[in-house]
Order: C-alpha cells, then sequence, then structure tokens
C-alpha cells in the first residue's frame, strides 16, 4: 500500500507511474468513483483508523499541488487488484482543485462503482 502522510512528514512527490493513472485510454476520461467506498476516509466513524490529522494532511498535500486523492480501494496491489484507479468520490465532492476542473472541463469523468468484497471473492474462485 502507498504511504500515507503524517502531520509534519516532508511532502516528496512520488514517482507517478501508468499503475496509477485514472484515465482510461479506451474513453479518453478520467475515472471517479460513483459514490463514496465503504471505507472512505472521508466517511463518519474514522474507517480507515487514521492517526489524528492525517486526514487533514492528505487533504492538505493533494490540494497544494492542485491534484486529487486516488481511492485506496483501488490503488494496485491493495485489496481489489482487479480495480482500476479511481479519483477518491468523497474528495471530489468536498474540494475542487486545478486537476479535477481540467479533467471536467477538456475530457470528463466516466462514473465507476467502487471495488466490493463480491468482486474480490468471484475474482478468487476464477483463478
Amino acid at each position: 500500500m502507498e504511504h500515507v502522510p503524517n502531520p509534519g512528514d516532508d511532502p516528496v512527490e512520488p514517482d507517478l507511474d501508468e499503475s496509477l493513472s485514472v484515465g482510461d485510454p479506451i474513453l479518453g476520461k478520467s475515472r471517479l468513483l460513483s459514490r463514496q467506498c465503504d471505507t472512505c476516509i472521508f466517511a463518519s466513524g474514522n474507517r480507515m483508523h487514521l492517526q489524528p490529522g492525517q486526514l487533514r494532511a492528505l487533504v492538505d498535500h493533494a490540494r497544494e499541488q492542485e491534484r486529487y486523492i486516488i481511492c485506496h480501494d483501488t490503488l494496485p496491489h491493495y485489496l481489489y487488484p482487479q480495480a482500476k484507479p479511481a479519483i477518491c468520490r468523497g474528495f471530489a465532492d468536498r474540494y475542487r482543485t486545478q486537476a479535477l476542473d481540467l479533467i471536467e472541463r477538456l475530457w470528463g469523468f466516466i462514473e465507476v462503482d467502487p471495488p466490493s468484497l463480491t468482486e474480490r471473492h468471484d475474482n478468487a474462485e476464477r483463478n
């Protein structure tokens, strides 16, 4: 799983590679979750068990970089390896950044459902 910044961390820009791209190469649009995932970092109750200030650090970093947050459930090698990276719905519904504005104006979004445990179990049975 990707490093989650903590308050006080020096923001180091990770190398972006294609495995973290939210772009759909066939449709030419960016993937955005159609709703928050079940453990969204923006949901009430701290379902991801973030440390105090960790959510604020994530949001501040994304906003300072004028980017967005990728949903943790869609990160490669997390719970759902078949999922393609998608923009976190919780972030997109609460914040506007230059990247989100440009994506919306130039290419648009393709809404995708969050991955589910059903998909994970179905894929495990196929393998």
